[in-house]
C-alpha cells in the first residue's frame, strides 16, 4: 500500500528530492520513488510524494485502507503533529481518510460481490468512472414498488370468491391476520435495514448477516423459490384471464360439451400450454434486456392503481344506480348463463306461449308437453340482481361463510327449492358447481400471497438516496395502504354483490364476466385488461428478481453447488440463474392451478418472514454492541409475535407443505454447514451460541458432574519438531477412537522461549494442530503455550486449559520412548513431574506405549481382544475405556477380556463370581479370568536387573559432576565392581557405575514409603501403584549384566533355569561373584523389580496376541530420589507388549451400576 500526498512549492528553494528525503527519514527504511526534476520544482509544479506501506493487505472495509482516489489524497501526514502515531500509519488511517471514505461510500448493485470485498477489488474502476449517486426517494424507491408487488392477481381473481366462501367475518379475520403478520415483519425488517448500511440483496442479505451463512443460505434459497413460484402464479393468473374472460375461443383444448373431470382436464391443459408459451416469452424479454422491464414497471403500476380506483368508483356507483348484472336461479341453484338468452321457462308472445332456450336445456323437446328434468319441472326460474348495491342490505346475508365440497351446487341461501332426496343430479353442467373443496385453512393459503411483496423496497436499497430513512417509512406506509384496501374491499364486496355471485369463482352465472369486473365502473373491461397487464408485469418482475437473488447467493460462495449460477453475461446479467428460474417456474405452471400453486409460495414467503422476525428478536435480546437501529419503534415481543404468526400460518395453510418447506430449508442448512464456505459475518447465531455457552458454563460451575455423566474430557499433549510438525499423529487417532467425536478435547503443545520472540512459531504450531485435528476428525480446541522451559509450559497447559466447568478431567500423552538416551534425561524427568501433577490435580492419566503401532482411523480389526489387567481399583477407568473404544469402528469387532490378580490369601473362585456380577450390573460384556500369582523366591535375574538399574541411576547422578570429580568417582566404582560381572564391551567401562551403599538413615526413612508403592506386597494389598517395564531388546546391549539377561530366564516357581551349553558354568560362577553386590541393593527396589518381572511374565503369557492391553499405571515416587528407577519399572512391566495403554485414575468413580 502506498500513501500519496501532494507537496506544494513553498517560499524557500527546496528540491523535490530534499522533500522526499525528509519524508523517508520519517518512515525509516522506505525507498524514495522517482522524483520530479529540478526544473519541474523550479517551475512551481506540485510534487507527488509516495509513502510506501508494508504491501500487506489489511482488513477489507470501506472505512479502513480504502483505495478510493479521494480517500488516498485526503491522508495528509504532518510529521510534527503525528509522529507519535507513525508506526500505525499503515494499519490505522487518519480520521480525515476515514471520514472521506465514509462520505463517498455507496451501496453496490444487487447480486454483485458483498461490499466488504468489492470496496478494494473494484477500486481501480472506481477511479476511472465516477459512481453515480442513487437518487430514488421514499415514494418512487420504496412505496410504489411495494404497492405494485403487494397488489396482485389474488385481489382481482380470488378476492370476491374468498368473501363468498369465507363470509365477510371469516375473510376479514384472514386478511387481518395476514396483514398483521406482514406489518410485524416490516417492523422487524425496518430495524434490521436501519442497523447500518445494507447493500442491495434484500431479505437474503439481512438474514444471512443477522443469522449466519447457514440460515441465510437456507432462507435465501427458500425466498428464491417463493419468488420463482410467485412468477408461476402470476403467469397462471394471466392465462386464466386470457382464456376465461378475454379470449375463450383461443383454447387449444375446447371446453364445449365437456363435463366434470374432462372439462377440468381440458382447462388445465390449456393453462399448461399457454403458460409455457407466456413463460418462454417473458424469459426471452428478461434475457434480451431487463431495462425494458424496468421502464414498463410504471405502466404496470398504473394499471393496478386504475383497476383499484375503478372498483371503488363502481362501489360508489352501486349506491346511486346499481348496474344490471342479472343472475338466473332455478329453485335455489345458480345456472350457468352462457347458452340461453332469457331467464325464463316460457315467454308470452303474440302467437302464444313459447318455450325458451333454457327449456330446451332441461327438456327433450321444445314442446310444452315435453319430458323435462324433474328438478326443472318442480321449481321456478328466478331472475335476481347480481349487484344489488351497497345500500341493498345484502351484507347481512354474506356475513357468514359457506364452505363446499368439490362438485357441490352453488345455491342461494334463504330461497325455496323443491327437490327429492333420492333424485340423482342430472344436467350438472347447467349449474354453477364448486370446482374445489373449500375450508378455512385453504382460504388462508390462497390469500397470503396477496400480502407478500413487502421486501420490494429493501431489494432496491442500492438505488435509494437514504435507505435507512426510506425503507421503514415506505414499507410500513405501503402495508398500511394495502391493508386498508384489502379490509375495505372485504366489507364492500360483501355489501354490494349477491352471495351466489361471490361464490361463483369464474363468473359463470353473470355471462362469464370477471366477478370483480361486474362491480367496476365504467366497464368490466377496465378490470380485465388492467389486471391482465398487472399480472404480466408482476410475472416479469419475479423473473427479473429471482435470478438476481440466486446470483447473489451463488456469488457469496456459501453453497458450493450453486457456484455456476454466479456467472452471467458480460454486463452481469445472470444467464444461468435465469435458465434455472425458468425451469422451476415451469414446474409451477405444469401444476396449472392457481389455487394449488398459491399455498406453495405461501410456505416459502412465510418461512422467510419468520426468520426476519427471528433475526430482529435475537439481536434485540442478545443486545449485541453493533445492534443500534435508527428505527426505534420495534420490540423483541413484536418480533416474536410475528415469528409465531408466521409459523402458525404455515401449518394453517398446509401442514404437509410446511413440513416439506422445513425439510428443504433444513437440508440446505446442513449442506451449507458441512460443505459450504466458512463465513464470519458477525451473525446473531454466533452471539446466541456465546450466550448459551456462557449460561451452560455457569450451570456447570454449580458442582462436579455426576458419575453417570462422566466422560473423558481429554487434554492431549503432543510435541512438535523444529518445523512445527506434530511428532505423534497417531495420538490424535487414538483420541478420535476414544472420544467418538463426543465430549471436550483440547490438543496442546508446549514451546520453549518467550512469547514475543516465538509468537509466529506458536501460530504455525497452532495451524499444524488444527490441520492434524481436521485430518483425524477430532472435534475440539487447540492450545499452544510458550514458556522459558518446556516443564513450565506443560504445567501451564495442565493448569490453565479449559474454562470454568468445561475443563479436562484426563490427560493423554505418549510414552517417552527415547528416555534411556543420555541427552534425554530432562525429557523423562518432565514426564514424571507430569505424572505427579496429574495426581495432585486429581486428573486421570492415559499413557499409550508404542503409539506408532496403534491403528489409524482407517484401519479395521476384524477380530482380536482388548485385554484389561485390573490390578488396583482406579474408579472404573479400566472398565470404561474399552467400552468407549469399542464404540468406534476400528475396535468394534474386538472382544473384551478382563484379568485380575489374586494373591495367596484371596479366594479366586469367589473373586470371579463377584467380578461377573459386577460386570453384569455395569451392562458390560467381557470374558473374565482371575490369575493367581504365588509368592516365590527372588531370582538371580531380578537381582541382576535391579543392579543394572541402580548402576544406571548412579551414572545419571554423576553426569552433573565436574571433570575431576567424575574421573575419581568412575575409578572408585570401577575398582569396587571389577571381577563381579563379565562385560561384553570393555570400552564401556568408563560409563558403567555401580551403586554405593546408602546411608542407613536414608534407607530406614525411605522404606515405609517405598513399601506403600509396592502393589503386590502382602503387607499393602490396596496400594495404588504397580511396578513397571523391562529393557527393550537392543537398547541396552552395552549395559552391565547383559550376558545374564540374555542367557537366564525365570521359571514360574522363581528358580533359575539352567542355561544350555558350555556357558553354564561360567554364568554360575558370575552369580556367585555377584552376591556381595546384591547385598548392597535397595531391597525395596528388588521387590518392585520382582513384581514387575512376574507381572510382565503373566501378561505376556495371557495377552501376547491381544490387540490392546490396558493396565494400571503405578504412581511416581513422592520423593525424587528414585525417579530413574520408576521409569525402569514401567519399562520392565510392559516389555514385549505391542500396544499398551497405561491408565491411572483421577481419584473419583467414573462408572456406576445405577441408571
Amino acid at each position: 500500500m502506498s500513501l500519496r500526498f501532494t507537496v506544494s512549492k513553498s517560499d524557500g528553494d527546496r528540491r523535490p528530492s530534499d522533500i522526499q528525503g525528509e519524508v523517508n527519514q520519517l518512515f525509516e527504511g522506505d525507498e524514495p520513488p522517482t522524483c520530479a526534476t529540478e526544473g519541474e520544482a523550479a517551475a512551481g509544479a506540485e510534487v507527488e510524494v509516495v509513502l510506501k506501506g508494508d504491501s500487506n493487505p489489511k482488513e477489507s472495509s470501506p472505512f479502513i485502507n480504502s483505495s478510493d482516489a479521494a480517500a488516498e489524497k485526503s491522508q495528509q501526514y504532518d510529521g510534527k503533529h503525528m509522529a507519535l502515531f507513525e508506526e500505525e500509519m499503515d494499519t490505522s488511517p487518519m480520521v480525515s481518510s476515514l471520514l472521506s471514505s465514509l462520505a463517498n461510500y455507496s451501496n453496490l448493485p444487487q447480486g454483485s460481490k458483498e461490499h466488504e470485498e468489492a470496496e478494494n477489488n473494484e477500486a481501480e474502476s472506481a477511479r476511472k468512472k465516477p459512481v453515480k449517486a442513487p437518487q430514488l426517494g421514499t415514494l418512487m424507491g420504496v412505496y410504489l414498488p411495494c404497492i405494485q408487488n403487494i397488489f396482485g392477481v389474488i385481489l382481482f381473481l380470488r378476492m370476491t370468491w374468498l368473501v363468498g366462501i369465507g363470509g365477510v367475518i371469516g375473510t376479514f379475520v384472514i386478511v387481518f391476520i395476514c396483514c398483521t403478520t406482514t406489518m410485524l415483519t416490516a417492523i422487524s425488517m425496518s430495524a434490521i435495514a436501519t442497523n447500518g448500511v445494507v447493500p442491495a440483496g434484500g431479505s437474503y442479505y439481512m438474514i444471512s448477516r443477522s443469522l449466519g451463512p447457514e440460515f441465510g443460505g437456507a432462507v435465501g434459497i427458500c425466498f428464491y423459490l417463493g419468488t420463482t413460484y410467485a412468477g408461476a402464479m402470476y403467469i397462471l393468473g394471466a392465462i386464466e384471464l386470457l382464456l376465461i374472460y378475454i379470449a375463450p375461443k383461443a383454447a387449444i383444448f375446447p371446453l364445449e360439451g365437456l363435463e366434470g373431470a374432462e372439462a377440468e382436464a381440458a382447462l388445465l391443459n390449456n393453462m399448461r400450454v399457454y403458460g409455457t408459451i407466456l413463460l418462454t416469452s417473458m424469459a426471452t424479454v428478461v434475457f434480451v434486456g431487463v431495462k425494458y422491464v424496468n421502464k414498463l414497471a410504471l405502466v404496470f403500476l398504473a394499471c393496478v392503481i386504475l383497476s383499484i380506483l375503478a372498483v371503488y368508483a363502481g362501489v360508489i356507483k352501486t349506491g346511486i344506480d346499481a348496474p344490471d348484472f342479472p343472475v338466473c336461479v332455478l329453485g335455489n341453484r345458480t345456472l350457468v348463463w352462457k347458452t340461453f338468452d332469457v331467464c325464463a321457462k316460457t315467454i308470452e308472445t303474440v302467437n302464444g306461449t313459447v318455450t325458451t332456450q333454457l327449456w330446451r336445456m332441461f327438456c327433450d323437446s321444445p314442446l310444452l308437453n315435453a319430458t323435462c328434468d324433474s328438478y326443472f319441472a318442480a321449481n321456478n326460474v328466478t331472475r335476481i340482481q347480481g349487484i344489488p348495491g351497497v345500500t341493498s342490505g345484502i351484507l347481512a346475508e354474506n356475513i357468514f361463510g359457506n364452505y363446499y365440497e368439490k362438485g357441490d351446487l352453488i345455491a342461494r341461501n334463504n330461497m325455496a327449492s323443491v327437490e327429492e332426496q333420492d333424485d340423482p343430479l342430472t344436467n350438472s353442467n347447467r349449474y354453477v358447481l364448486a370446482d374445489i373443496t373449500s375450508f378455512f385453512t385453504l382460504l388462508v393459503g390462497i390469500y397470503f400471497p396477496s400480502v407478500t411483496g413487502i421486501m420490494a423496497g429493501s431489494n432496491r436499497s442500492g438505488d435509494l438516496r437514504d435507505a435507512q430513512k426510506s425503507i421503514p417509512i415506505g414499507t410500513i406506509a405501503a402495508i398500511t395502504t394495502t391493508s386498508l384496501v384489502y379490509m375495505s374491499s372485504v366489507v364492500l364486496f360483501g355489501a354490494c354483490i349477491e352471495g351466489v355471485v361471490l361464490r361463483d369463482k369464474f363468473g359463470e352465472g353473470v355471462h362469464g364476466n370477471l366477478v370483480i369486473g361486474t362491480l367496476a365502473w365504467p366497464s368490466p373491461w377496465v378490470i380485465v385488461i388492467g389486471s391482465f397487464f398487472s399480472t404480466c408485469g408482476a410475472g416479469l418482475q419475479s423473473l427479473t428478481g429471482a435470478p438476481r437473488l440466486l446470483q447473489a447467493i451463488a456469488k457469496d460462495g456459501i453453497v458450493p453447488a450453486l457456484r455456476i449460477f454466479g456467472h452471467g453475461k458480460a454486463n452481469g446479467e445472470p444467464t444461468w440463474s435465469l435458465l434455472l428460474t425458468a425451469c422451476i417456474c415451469e414446474s409451477g405452471i405444469l401444476i396449472a392451478s392457481l389455487d394449488a400453486v398459491a399455498p406453495i409460495l405461501s410456505m416459502f414467503f412465510l418461512m422467510c418472514y419468520m426468520f426476519v422476525n427471528l433475526a430482529c428478536a435475537l439481536q434485540t435480546l442478545l443486545r449485541t454492541p453493533n445492534w443500534r437501529p435508527r428505527f426505534k419503534f420495534y420490540h423483541w415481543a413484536l418480533s416474536f409475535l410475528g415469528m409465531s404468526l408466521c409459523l402458525t400460518l404455515m401449518f394453517i395453510c398446509s401442514w404437509y407443505y410446511a413440513i416439506v418447506a422445513m425439510v428443504i430449508a433444513g437440508s440446505i442448512y446442513k449442506y451449507i454447514e458441512f460443505a459450504g464456505a466458512e463465513k464470519e459475518w458477525g451473525d446473531g447465531i454466533r452471539g446466541l451460541s456465546l450466550s448459551a455457552a456462557r449460561y451452560a458454563l455457569m450451570r456447570l460451575e454449580e458442582g462436579p458432574p455426576h458419575t453417570k455423566n462422566w466422560r473423558p474430557q481429554l487434554l492431549v499433549l503432543v510435541s512438535t519438531d523444529a518445523e512445527q510438525t506434530v511428532e505423534q499423529p497417531r495420538l490424535l487417532s487414538l483420541t478420535n477412537q476414544l472420544k467418538a467425536g463426543k465430549g471436550l478435547t483440547i490438543v496442546g503443545t508446549a514451546l520453549e522461549g518467550t512469547y514475543l520472540e516465538n509468537s509466529e512459531q506458536a501460530q504455525r504450531a497452532e495451524q499444524a494442530l488444527r490441520k492434524l485435528m481436521d485430518t483425524e476428525k477430532v472435534k475440539g480446541f487447540c492450545q499452544v503455550t510458550v514458556s522459558s522451559n518446556l516443564r513450565d509450559a506443560t504445567s501451564h497447559l495442565l493448569q490453565a486449559s479449559g474454562l470454568g466447568g468445561l475443563k479436562h478431567n484426563a490427560v493423554l500423552l505418549s510414552w517417552p520412548r527415547t528416555w534411556k538416551q543420555g541427552d534425554e534425561h530432562q525429557h523423562w524427568r518432565n514426564f514424571i513431574e507430569l505424572v505427579r501433577e496429574t495426581t495432585a490435580a486429581r486428573l486421570a492419566l492415559l499413557v499409550p506405549k508404542n503409539i506408532s503401532a496403534f491403528p489409524s482411523n482407517g484401519e479395521r480389526f476384524t477380530e482380536g481382544h482388548i485385554d484389561v489387567w485390573w490390578i488396583v481399583h482406579d474408579g472404573g477407568m479400566l472398565m470404561l475405556l474399552p467400552f468407549l473404544l469399542r464404540q468406534h469402528k476400528v475396535w468394534r469387532k474386538c472382544k473384551m477380556r478382563i484379568f485380575t490378580v489374586a494373591q495367596m490369601d484371596d479366594n479366586s473362585i469367589q473373586m470371579k463370581k463377584d467380578l461377573t456380577t459386577f460386570l453384569y450390573h455395569l451392562r458390560i460384556e467381557a470374558m473374565i479370568e482371575v490369575v493367581e500369582m504365588h509368592d516365590g523366591d527372588i531370582s538371580a535375574y531380578t537381582y541382576e536387573k535391579t543392579l543394572v538399574m541402580e548402576q544406571r541411576s548412579q551414572m545419571l547422578k554423576q553426569i552433573n559432576l565436574t571433570k575431576t570429580e567424575r574421573e575419581r568417582e568412575i575409578q572408585s566404582i570401577t575398582d569396587s565392581s571389577r571381577g563381579s560381572i563379565r562385560r561384553k564391551n570393555p570400552a564401556a567401562v568408563t560409563t558403567q557405575l555401580s551403586v554405593t551403599e546408602e546411608p542407613p538413615a536414608a534407607s530406614k526413612e525411605e522404606k515405609p514409603e517405598e513399601e506403600v508403592q509396592l502393589i503386590h506386597d502382602n503387607t499393602t494389598p490396596a496400594s495404588p501403584a504397580t511396578p513397571a517395564t523391562p529393557l527393550t531388546p537392543g537398547e541396552e546391549a552395552q549395559s552391565p549384566g547383559e550376558q545374564v539377561q540374555r542367557t537366564w530366564t525365570e521359571k514360574c516357581d522363581g528358580e533359575p533355569a539352567q542355561p544350555p551349553g558350555a556357558a553354564a558354568q561360567e554364568s554360575i560362577k558370575d552369580i556367585f561373584n555377584m552376591k556381595p553386590e546384591w547385598e548392597n541393593l535397595n531391597q525395596s527396589n528388588v521387590r518392585r523389580m520382582h513384581t514387575a518381572l512376574r507381572l510382565n511374565e503373566v501378561i505376556l503369557k495371557k495377552s501376547s496376541e491381544a490387540k490392546l492391553v490396558l493396565l494400571n499405571m503405578p504412581g511416581a515416587p513422592k520423593n525424587r530420589i528414585g525417579d530413574e528407577n520408576y521409569m525402569e519399572f514401567l519399562e520392565v512391566l510392559t516389555e514385549g507388549l505391542n500396544r499398551v495403554l497405561l491408565v491411572r485414575g483421577g481419584g473419583r468413580e467414573v462408572i456406576t451400576i445405577y441408571s
